[in-house]
């Protein structure tokens, strides 16, 4: 039952749970890669983010484990990286227009889009790594996943910086195939798309600075394959870019140099889900017939043990909220404690 779902700070002990989310979630899934050592240093990131103990706030990778909490099975992750471009350089391809005219040609006068590697996203805090085990997505378990991010911001508004972007995966087949690569990254890194994927999870990124083109490249000039698919998420990701474009998230004409796929931003407090909390004092009672009650979200509202589930609540104008006694159980809080409440639109 998704009601049973709770998001919370991932541990060292999730080792496993992450390898088989990364097994699963497929070829170009860049921030899930399958390997051990990586996946163990970003849930020791993810620690030291959690309890503060990161050199620079912005340096903060916080990584939320949902954890089907009847069974204690580890079933998706999502995450926030506090500030991009920071500790390396964070590269995309930015899509500019560049206006053609002649007069001497009879006035001729046409538009063509062009390529720009840019590094432009300096200090934007970035959401990601949103995936779910198939057999338990629906039922408002991608919206928990989603949506637990924006409200650990509003938890701690100080780590995170005003301005957020996501980044979506690409167009990638079943065999791990990017048309955008095999068009275009290909000839320029002489390398497999999981080659590079690999690199850019691994590495201070120096090798895309040494090797991209460092002039623009006309779209035209692509084949029809690769421009198809520029600023297109994989099919896997329509979900999460309707859920992002809820939330306020616009695309600003700038696509990820591997895959092609699109990035998305917008200023953070102008997302939906934070403007729309309310900080509470919770009260537990029942309310399964009270006609108030809304479907949402409710959250412990504090570091280091930030918890987020699905909950029905109903909300007063003393200031307090009663919820079930079952949402005070997954959130690990007594009644009278404060928290964050997300109720949808009726």
């Amino acid at each position: 039952m998704a009601t049973d779902y709770v998001m919370r700070p991932s541990r060292m002990d999730d080792l496993p749970a992450l390898m088989t989310l990364a097994e699963l979630s497929g070829p170009g899934f860049t921030s899930l890669p399958v390997d051990e050592p990586i996946l163990r240093e970003r849930l020791e990131k993810s620690e030291r983010a959690f309890h503060g103990r990161q050199k620079r706030i912005e340096y903060g990778k916080y990584l939320l484990m949902m954890e089907d909490s009847s069974s204690g099975e580890v079933v998706g992750c999502s995450a926030v990286k506090a500030g991009t471009g920071i500790d390396q350089p964070f590269f995309n391809y930015r899509i500019i227009t560049l206006a053609q005219a002649s007069q001497a040609a009879g006035n001729l006068r046409f538009d063509m889009d062009a390529l720009v590697l840019t590094n432009e996203y300096v200090g934007y805090t970035e959401v990601g790594t949103l995936f779910l085990k198939k057999e338990h997505r629906g039922g408002g378990a991608g919206r928990l996943a989603a949506q637990s991010r924006y409200l650990l911001m509003a938890s701690a508004p100080d780590r995170f910086g005003r301005h957020v972007l996501a980044e979506l995966r690409g167009v990638v087949d079943d065999d791990g195939r990017s048309p955008f690569w095999e068009c275009l990254g290909r000839y320029f890194f002489r390398m497999e798309f999981d080659e590079a994927d690999r690199l850019s999870a691994t590495t201070d990124n120096q090798f895309i600075l040494d090797l991209m083109p460092k002039y623009p490249i006309y779209v035209d000039l692509l084949p029809p394959e690769a421009r198809e698919v520029i600023g297109r998420c994989h099919a896997d990701g329509v979900g999460a870019y309707k859920l992002l474009q809820w939330e306020g998230f616009e695309f600003d004409r700038t696509v990820d140099i591997f895959d092609g796929g699109p990035l998305v931003a917008v200023q953070r407090r102008h997302i939906r889900t934070i403007q729309e909390s309310h900080e509470v004092t919770l009260v537990a009672g029942d309310i399964s017939a009270d006609p108030a009650k809304r479907q949402g979200l409710a959250t412990t509202d504090v570091l280091p043990n930030f918890r987020a589930c699905l909950a029905e609540s109903v909300l007063h104008q003393d200031g307090t909220a009663t919820v079930q006694p079952h949402t005070l159980e997954l959130l690990q809080l007594k009644a009278g404690s404060r928290a964050r409440i997300w109720q949808r639109s009726p």
